[in-house]
């Protein structure tokens, strides 16, 4: 009888041992994939309210323009003279700063 539980007691520290691959794989991806996208996104909430009159943006779409007024959750951004259109805020990519060239020009 004694060796039945000796034995059990073995099984159970063997399949405890065998999760510690698992949670070492789910430590790997996180700390590699999930931590530093949740810091690019915090980054660019940040860059987002941050945005400002005349600032010039670069949308996901890629188009370049200059802000020209801000609001709660839009921007009017002029892209050509006297041709504005309302972006989303969450649709700017990027700010360009003063005297930068934009990323695709």
């Amino acid at each position: 009888m004694l060796d039945f539980l000796a034995a059990g007691g073995a099984s159970a520290g063997q399949g405890i041992i065998g999760f510690i691959p698992i949670i070492g794989m789910i430590a790997i991806f996180w700390f590699l994939i999930i931590r530093p996208q949740m810091k690019r996104q915090k980054e660019h909430a940040a860059k987002i309210s941050s945005v400002k009159k005349n600032d010039q943006v670069v949308t996901s779409g890629g188009i370049v323009g200059k802000v020209v007024r801000v609001d709660d959750d839009y921007v009017d951004v002029e892209i050509a003279q006297g041709v504005k259109v309302k972006v989303v805020k969450a649709t700017i990519g990027d700010i360009v700063p003063p005297g930068g060239k934009p990323a695709n020009d």
